[in-house]
């Protein structure tokens, strides 16, 4: 017997199976809020809050109230959002769901009222806060009363947001107009469903103005992911895992680790040392080639190797998601971090995805908004450094590449929570340092870091890029180098050449120095970790 044979025998075995399913998903594959509620909460946890707000017809509009009441007893709901709590993976959660079967969710005097006191219930219970947006946009209907629910909300997440609280915005089908304007558009996390169309101005609205037949996919979740406007694209069957993963995410985590054995005091160059002494012969040249193998690890493959459960976010919130940066939340022994790295690709296609590890300014606009999350809710960052440079072509120049680095470095320098930079290949000019402001600074034995490149430099003050093995020399590019110039903090040995068959030898060593990283700064106030930031880079 098939899966649609034993359908069939279950629909005729209960005769009520359409009902139900038509009740609580619709033709156009959208899910009444009852079904979104049981989709990601746990079994009989939905409590809800405010289901008696009601609008009104503030501007006396013909015929509003047959239509509001009509929509009401279709609906079942007094208007077009349901907010309550719920328990998601055990964790308390305030929760508002949108319902576009009532005025195609438009976002009124009534809407805006209960997105606005759930939304201070959350703060004052110091809950976290997810919303699922499905809307048209505002009610044309309330007319000016309608439009000032965009302002309303936005400054209740606001005061959620500064208070500290986790804002889940969940995108779904449609999510338009005022709401993706407001509220929608605000999440420290931003999730949209596949296909879901989202936008300000719709399609028909587009194609009326400009005169212009739009592109396939445009202003769908896919097309908001690579333009860097949402984290992810995740399924309905996923949902109440990754959401729950997230919220367990940022709650409060201490580290854990076993004692048994794990020597956290690890001299800063014991390993090193001796391995240099051996490689007496290796010049500062054969390093800046042994930093560019093809077959070195990625920022992926030491995230990986190091941290559990890593989730990665996109986007910059600006323009695009830039291949060359990665990042999100990780486990570092039971505790939560924010990881990033500059991302070089494994072969031509994915070298060519991610601008062979230059980033854009979306790149570190997206990476300096990773950081600030991080800092909101407490999470230690480790940065993975590894870029030739900044990308220097034309439309970085015309998005601000300056400014984005700038900003980087003003900003990383008054984080309140530890940093960690590591560069384990190329560490190349302001491009990486803009992710290098940090508490400490380690590299890979066979990694380098400079004002520019060695053949840059040659053909600069040489006139003669041939000469880039004696600028190496003389740029004092190399860990050692570095070390011994009070640049850097540690170096990380290289016993055998860094590669997929050592990598998890190294990444030991890291999770080791790692905890004592963490163990050093973790009692560190904000200010204080600001500060030794400061002293760190005033002495040099």
């Amino acid at each position: 017997m098939n899966i649609n044979d034993i359908f069939l025998k279950r629909k005729k075995r209960w005769g009520t199976i359409n009902r139900l399913r038509d009740s609580e998903e619709q033709a156009d594959g959208s899910l009444t809020p009852s079904r979104r509620i049981a989709l990601i909460s746990d079994d009989k946890s939905f409590r809800e809050l405010y289901a008696q707000v009601k609008t009104g017809n503030p501007n006396s509009f013909p015929g509003y109230e047959k239509k509001v009441e009509a929509n009401r007893l279709k609906t079942g709901q007094q208007d077009a959002v349901v907010t309550g709590t719920c328990r998601i993976g055990g964790v308390k959660t305030a929760v508002a769901v949108m319902d576009k079967r009532f005025l195609m969710g438009s976002m009124g005097i009534a809407v805006g009222e209960k997105i606005t006191r759930l939304t201070e219930y959350a703060m004052k219970r110091k809950l976290p806060l997810i919303i699922f947006a499905a809307s048209g946009g505002a009610r044309m209907q309330e007319g000016l009363f309608s439009l000032m629910q965009m302002a309303k909300t936005t400054a209740a997440i606001e005061k959620f947001k500064d208070a500290g609280g986790l804002f889940i915005s969940y995108l779904t089908n449609p999510t338009t107009g005022g709401v993706s304007a407001s509220f929608a558009s605000l999440g420290d996390i931003i999730i949209a469903e596949p296909g879901a169309l989202i936008c300000f101005a719709g399609p028909r609205v587009i194609e009326q103005t400009i005169g212009q037949k739009l592109p396939e996919g445009f202003q769908r979740a896919e097309f908001l992911l690579e333009h860097g406007f949402v984290d992810m694209i995740l399924p309905r069957q996923d949902q109440k895992h990754v959401i729950g993963r997230i919220l367990y995410m940022h709650r409060k985590h201490d580290m854990d680790v076993e004692e048994n054995g794990v020597k956290t005091d690890i001299p800063v160059n014991t390993l090193a040392a001796a391995q240099s002494q051996e490689n007496t012969e290796k010049s500062a040249w054969d390093t800046v080639l042994l930093s560019r193998k093809a077959d070195r690890p990625t920022a992926l493959d030491y995230i990986t190797a190091v941290f559990d459960e890593f989730m990665e976010f996109h986007g910059d919130r600006c323009f695009k998601d830039d291949g060359a940066i990665v990042g999100g939340i990780a486990m570092f022994h039971g505790m939560p971090v924010t990881v990033i790295g500059q991302q070089k690709g494994k072969n031509t296609k994915d070298n060519i995805r991610r601008n062979f590890g230059m980033p854009s300014p979306d790149g570190y606009r997206k990476a300096l908004r990773l950081m600030k999350q991080a800092e909101t809710f407490g999470r230690p960052i480790i940065c993975f450094v590894d870029t030739p440079g900044a990308f220097c072509g034309l439309e970085a120049e015309e998005r601000g590449q300056g400014e984005a680095i700038a900003r980087n470095l003003f900003e990383m320098s008054d984080l309140k929570v530890p940093v960690l930079s590591i560069v384990i290949g190329e560490g190349g000019s302001g491009g990486a340092l803009a992710m290098a402001v940090a508490n400490e600074v380690w590299m890979m034995e066979n990694a380098i870091y400079s004002i520019l490149s060695p053949e840059g430099f040659a053909s600069i003050l040489y006139k003669d890029s041939k000469k880039a093995p004696e600028a190496a020399r003389v740029m004092k590019v190399t860990a050692a180098d570095l070390k011994e110039l009070g640049l850097i903090e540690r170096i990380i040995p290289e016993e055998e050449l860094a590669n997929t068959d050592t990598l998890y030898r190294i990444a030991g060593y890291m999770d080791r120095s790692m905890i004592g990283f963490m163990k050093k700064y973790q009692d560190m106030s904000g200010e204080e970790l600001a500060e030794h930031r400061y002293e760190r880079f005033r002495r040099m």
